[in-house]
């Protein structure tokens, strides 16, 4: 043999075992780590936690500014997307394992000039796996490294389970991740409805999100679009007519970006997003490696107990009647003329100090005098206005005014729940939460309950103190000693001896003092807490009248021992939370949140008491409107109608309103100010709209279920009969109230107005949670995008990266 041939063979062997042996250091991790064997079983990728509601609709999401994906399957994707991608980006695609040789040697020779070579499993392995590097001799090191993982993917799963990987892992324009948010933001559709065109544009939005952005460059968009399509005619996917067909469409986007307010009930996802944090910190909720989980990465489904109708109803029923409320207010001359700020300039001193424009001007480096002066410039802004279309208007004004402006919107809170479970069925916490984000349900939101408070002061007299609805009281001011005189003033006191449930139908301070002075301040107190009311009440004789702060979520968690037969329940909104696979990670059970508060009996004297409130007293007609068979309530009004509430239930379902501003010295000081004019509105347009919609089950005709050990006595007849037929002015609610002059700079007029709740849509309805509720056998790292067919072995770098034996050394499930 000649030497040259020896050398030739010697020179071939080395670069061959070369080769083989930088293959094999890569593989070992000598380059940079290298995935495991149970990584690339189980690969990781971001995705969007989803909140559902009680009919699987979808209320929101949580993410990441890069995670908010869905994750979909094969068999949910259209194949015009999946003829689009492998057309366009690997068309050998069903033919090799992982590394297409033809097209990285064409990349090599023509040096990229007609696409490069990487395969969509490369490229599925550079997103889950690498970033890109910076330099070309570390991006060789790096494609080496693409290619033993795309092998090593390629042994692991079906060409099926690899597309929907990839699909579910790519960004699309404007930073929308994943094939399924892409068709839900671009066209309001599942993945599985998307036309050829629609397909192409997406498909096309790979190569380049920010140059083939359809809105922002609508051009180059179709152009790429079109060559998707071209690519499709040259694979057999479509023919030559229907491609110059597609390509000729016009394109057509439903284009809406899912943000932190779109879908439903945009306050109560902000309050569960809090409350879920606290839950997954929960030491025995652990993923199977031990990690915590996180909401915003791990894609958890929270099914909550939200029904949408309900949620929707009751955001209508807010934005019905805060406008008039609003047209009543700014009538006021006090409001008017400014004079409500005169001496609160401190009020709007911190509100300037807390603004995004005095935050970002001294990060600038401007004084505070600089940063005050600019709040007197009028300046382009959009404010909130009661506009049936956008809720808000363009205009110009100085910052300083606008926040006068903004502070002087009368706000609202409207919580629903059924009494008996607990189940919180609708949460409107505000009437904008893209302009006002603080909500006025939730625990930690107190007011002065006013008049509200006075059932369950009157529930511990009746089983506590033996009274009964015909127990006689004497409206009269009551002396507690050390000069506590409740009420402050007598002048609403009639000085009349009349029945309890007058009483409690007038609303009747004095009399209510009276019964105070029966059952004792520190006695009441102690009751709240014993019908768990978290927040510790001070013994004051004054809390008999609402003299206290509650939160509205606390004041129907005290209510539902009337409706639930003595039973306190707290209200709940989770029903379970699942993991990104389907398996339920924790439940939730109303029953551990139930606490015997008071006995059946009184529960139901109580609820029939209070239906002379909605029959004859300071809701009447409320009922007799609604044409419900039974149904209570009580109204409640704090000093100068700082506060309006309206607490009422019916045998299936409670609700609370409460209506007020922010700042406790704006309040509408005319009689349209009281509960049963500002609040209890509200609460009777939702139960309209309920009672009409006979798919929700509630009934009209229900009627509270009486004990046993009731059924021969006389109260079990009508207990509101006991409430005289006309009310013992002067009223004891609002007595403080006068009258102003006339201004309207709101620009609705009695138009309707939506919800603010916009559900996730495709041209077939709602978006509902379609996964298919099955045990738990899977292993969970089981990708989603996984198809049923088996994975098959392909090639000789197949056999190099061969797939472990797991049942000789077996990887922990992740």
């Amino acid at each position: 043999m000649k030497k040259s041939v020896r050398i030739f063979w010697r020179i071939f062997f080395i670069l061959f075992g070369a080769g083989i042996l930088t293959v094999l250091l890569a593989n070992w991790g000598v380059f940079g780590k290298m995935p495991s064997l149970a990584e690339l079983e189980n690969p990781t990728i971001t995705q969007a936690s989803e909140v559902l509601a009680a009919d699987g609709t979808l209320m929101g999401k949580y993410y990441l500014p890069n995670g908010n994906r869905s994750l979909v399957k094969y068999r949910d994707i259209s194949p015009n997307v999946i003829n689009a991608l492998i057309a366009t980006e690997d068309k050998r695609f069903y033919d090799h394992a992982g590394i297409d040789l033809k097209g990285t040697l064409r990349a090599i020779f023509l040096l990229g000039k007609e696409g490069g070579g990487s395969t969509i499993t490369q490229q599925l392995a550079l997103a889950l796996f690498n970033q890109r590097a910076s330099n070309k001799a570390l991006r060789v090191i790096q494609k080496l490294k693409e290619w033993i993982i795309s092998v090593k993917l390629e042994r692991n799963f079906t060409k099926e389970e690899i597309v929907a990987l990839y699909l579910n892992a790519v960004p699309f324009s404007d930073n929308v991740y994943g094939i399924r948010n892409a068709a839900r933001t671009w066209f309001q559709k599942e993945p599985d409805r998307l036309s050829v065109d629609e397909a192409a544009l997406l498909v096309g939005m790979i190569n380049g999100p920010g140059i083939y952005n359809p809105r922002r460059n609508p051009k180059l968009a179709i152009d790429r679009r079109n060559l998707v399509i071209a690519r499709m005619v040259e694979n057999g996917n479509l023919s030559s007519a229907e491609g110059e067909r597609m390509s000729a469409m016009p394109m057509k986007l439903n284009y809406k970006k899912m943000d932190e307010t779109t879908g439903f009930a945009p306050y109560f996802r902000d309050v569960l997003r809090d409350d879920l944090k606290t839950i997954l910190k929960d030491p025995g909720l652990k993923k199977p490696d031990g990690s915590s989980y996180s909401l915003y990465e791990d894609g958890l489904k929270i099914y909550t107990t939200i029904n949408p109708q309900m949620q929707q109803y009751a955001e209508e029923a807010v934005y019905m009647q805060v406008p008039n409320l609003q047209r009543a207010l700014v009538r006021q001359s006090f409001i008017k003329n400014g004079d409500v700020w005169k001496g609160r300039e401190n009020v709007l001193l911190r509100a300037m100090k807390e603004s995004d424009r005095w935050r970002n001007m001294a990060d600038d480096g401007f004084s505070d005098k600089e940063i005050k002066a600019s709040f007197y410039k009028k300046v382009p802004m959009k404010i909130f206005a009661w506009d049936a279309k956008y809720k808000g208007k363009d205009t110009v004004m100085a910052p300083y005014d606008s926040i006068k402006y903004h502070r002087t919107m009368v706000q609202s809170a409207f919580m629903v729940m059924d009494p008996v479970t607990g189940e919180v069925k609708a949460w409107v916490g505000g009437i904008d939460f893209k302009t006002y984000k603080y909500d006025h349900v939730n625990l930690r939101t107190k007011r002065q309950v006013g008049s509200t408070i006075k059932p369950l002061l009157y529930a511990e007299a009746i089983e506590e103190r033996g009274m009964t609805p015909e127990s006689m009281v004497e409206d009269v001011q009551q002396n507690f000693g050390n000069g506590q005189l409740v009420p402050a003033t007598g002048r609403t006191c009639t000085g009349r001896t009349m029945t309890m449930a007058s009483a409690l139908a007038w609303s009747r301070n004095c009399a209510t003092a009276y019964i105070m002075k029966i059952v004792g301040p520190a006695q009441f107190a102690n009751f709240l807490q014993r019908i768990n009311i978290p927040t510790k009440v001070a013994p004051f004789p004054s809390i008999a009248l609402g003299a206290c702060e509650l939160s509205l979520f606390e004041m129907l968690w005290g209510y539902s021992m009337f409706g639930g037969r003595g039973f306190s329940t707290k209200p709940y909104f989770i029903s379970r939370i699942e993991d990104r696979n389907g398996n339920v990670i924790k439940r939730f059970d109303y029953s551990v949140n139930r606490k015997e508060a008071i006995s059946e009996a009184t529960a139901y004297t109580m609820s029939r008491m209070m239906q002379g409130i909605v029959d004859k007293g300071t809701a009447a007609g409320l009922r007799a409107r609604l044409g419900a068979a039974e149904m209570a309530g009580k109204t409640g009004t704090t000093n100068d109608n700082s506060d309006a509430w309206f607490m009422g239930f019916t045998p299936q379902l409670l609700g609370g309103v409460w209506v007020g501003c922010d700042d406790r010295f704006i309040r509408n000081e005319g009689k349209g100010g009281f509960g049963g004019e500002a609040a209890r509105p509200i609460w009777e347009a939702f139960f309209k709209k309920v009672y009409a919609d006979k798919a929700l089950g509630i009934n009209k005709d229900e009627k509270f279920a009486e004990p046993a050990t009731m059924e021969n006595e006389m109260l079990s007849a009508d207990p509101s009969q006991y409430v005289t037929s006309e009310n013992p002015e002067p009223t004891a609610e609002g007595a403080d109230a006068g009258l102003g002059t006339e201004q309207d700079y709101m620009q609705n007029n009695n138009e309707y107005i939506g919800p603010e709740s916009k559900p996730v849509t495709d041209e077939k309805g709602p978006v509902k949670d379609t996964t298919k509720k099955e045990p738990s056998k899977a292993v969970q790292g089981k990708p989603i995008g996984s198809s049923d067919e088996p994975k098959k072995k392909k090639g000789f770098l197949g056999g190099l990266f061969k797939k472990k034996d797991k049942n000789k050394n077996p990887e922990p499930e992740k």
